[in-house]
C-alpha cells in the first residue's frame, strides 16, 4: 500500500538536503567564493596578515639580536683601536665597520639597542599601568575624577613634548631611571583617553547594572568586570608607544641628553657619527636602520592586530582543533522532516 496525501495523490516520504532543507526549501545562492575572496572584508583580513607578517619579521630582525648580543662573540663595544678607524662594513673582523675611535659598529648598536629598547619598554609599562588607571577612575566614576583627570592629561598634552622632556632632564640629570619615568610621565594621556572612552561605553552595559543589582560595590565592578573587557584595546596602544618611545629616547641621544657614557644609545651613535657622513656613511646610516625597521615593525604590529577579524572563542577552538560539521550528523530541520512524515505503508 502506497501513502497518499489528502488531495489521494501518492507522494514518497520527504527527505532533507545537507543544510537541512527540502529540495523543495533549497533556494540557489549568487554569493559564489570568488566574490567572497573579492569582498572587503577579505581584503582586509589579507591585508591585515600582511602586515602581520612583515611586521613581526622587522621587529624580530632587530630584537632578536640585541636580546642574543650577550651571547654572541662580539669585540667589547667600548674597546679602541685608532690604527683601524673608520673602517668600512664587511671588514674583516668587523661586519658593521668601525667608528672613529676604531670601535667595532655591531657591537656598539646592538648593545646601543639593549640601553634603547630597556629605556622604551619600561616607559610604555610605567606609562601604561598609570594611563589604564586614571582612565578607568575617570570613565567610571564620572563627575569630579573625569573632571581632575580631563583637565590633567589635557593641559600635559598641550605642552611641547620634546622641550618638556628636556627641561625635567636637565633639572634632575640625564640618568636612565629619569629618562624612563620622564618618557612615561609624557606618554600616559594617551593610554588614560583611550581607556577612559572604552570604559564609558562599557559602564552603560546591560552587566553593569546586573552587578549593581547583585550588591557589588563600584571597586569590584570596575576592577573584576569592566577593566578586563577594555585592557586588550589599550594594550595595543601600548604596544604602539613602545616606537614613539624608542624615538623619544634616541632624540635625546641625540641631543646630548640621553645616557651618558659608556653607555651607548643609537641616538649616540648617530650623533658621534654626525661629522663623518661624507666619509663614513655606515655610521649614521646602520644605527637609523635598526631605528627605522624597529619602528616599522611595531607600528604594522599594531595595525595587524587592530584590524584582524576577532572570532568567538569557541569558533576559534574549533579552527584550532579542526573540527568542522558532520555531514553524517542529522540536522535539526531533517530530524523534524522524518519525525513529521507518515510512516511507509500507513494511510494518511
Amino acid at each position: 500500500m502506497t501513502r497518499t496525501d489528502t488531495s489521494g495523490r501518492p507522494s514518497g516520504p520527504a527527505t532533507a538536503g545537507p543544510s537541512g532543507r527540502t529540495p523543495e526549501e533549497a533556494r540557489p545562492t549568487a554569493v559564489t567564493p570568488r566574490l567572497l575572496k573579492r569582498s572587503e572584508a577579505a581584503r582586509r583580513t589579507s591585508a591585515a596578515r600582511v602586515k602581520l607578517w612583515v611586521g613581526a619579521i622587522c621587529a624580530l630582525v632587530v630584537i632578536i639580536p640585541i636580546v642574543l648580543a650577550q651571547a654572541l662573540p662580539l669585540p667589547d663595544a667600548n674597546g679602541q683601536d685608532l690604527g683601524n678607524r673608520l673602517a668600512p662594513p664587511f671588514t674583516a673582523g668587523h661586519l658593521f665597520g668601525t667608528d672613529q675611535l676604531g670601535r667595532d659598529l655591531l657591537s656598539r648598536v646592538l648593545h646601543g639597542g639593549q640601553v634603547s629598547l630597556a629605556i622604551g619598554v619600561l616607559a610604555v609599562l610605567v606609562s601604561g599601568a598609570i594611563g589604564v588607571v586614571l582612565g578607568s577612575i575617570a570613565g567610571f566614576y564620572g563627575r569630579w575624577a573625569d573632571t581632575l583627570i580631563s583637565r590633567l592629561l589635557e593641559a600635559q598634552m598641550s605642552l611641547p613634548l620634546l622641550m618638556m622632556l628636556l627641561l625635567v632632564v636637565a633639572l634632575f640629570g640625564p640618568s636612565i631611571p629619569v629618562i624612563t619615568f620622564v618618557i612615561a610621565i609624557a606618554q600616559w594621556p594617551e593610554v588614560a583617553r583611550l581607556t577612559r572612552s572604552l570604559v564609558l561605553v562599557e559602564r552603560e552595559k546591560p552587566y553593569v547594572s546586573s552587578a549593581r543589582t547583585l550588591g557589588l560595590n563600584r571597586f569590584t565592578i570596575l576592577l573584576r568586570h569592566v577593566v578586563p573587557n577594555v585592557i586588550k584595546q589599550a594594550t595595543l596602544v601600548v604596544l604602539l608607544l613602545l616606537a614613539q618611545a624608542v624615538l623619544l629616547e634616541s632624540a635625546l641621544s641625540f641631543l646630548g641628553a640621553g645616557p651618558q657614557r659608556p653607555f651607548a644609545t643609537w641616538g649616540r651613535i648617530i650623533s658621534d657619527g654626525q661629522d663623518y657622513v661624507t666619509t663614513a656613511w655606515w655610521m649614521v646610516t646602520i644605527p637609523g636602520l635598526f631605528i627605522v625597521l624597529l619602528v616599522v615593525g611595531v607600528n604594522l604590529l599594531g595595525d595587524a592586530l587592530r584590524d584582524r577579524p576577532r572570532r568567538s572563542a569557541a569558533s576559534r577552538l574549533r579552527r584550532f582543533v579542526g573540527l568542522r560539521p558532520s555531514a553524517s550528523a542529522p540536522t535539526s530541520a531533517s530530524a523534524s522532516a522524518s519525525t513529521s512524515a507518515p510512516k511507509k505503508g500507513t494511510i494518511a
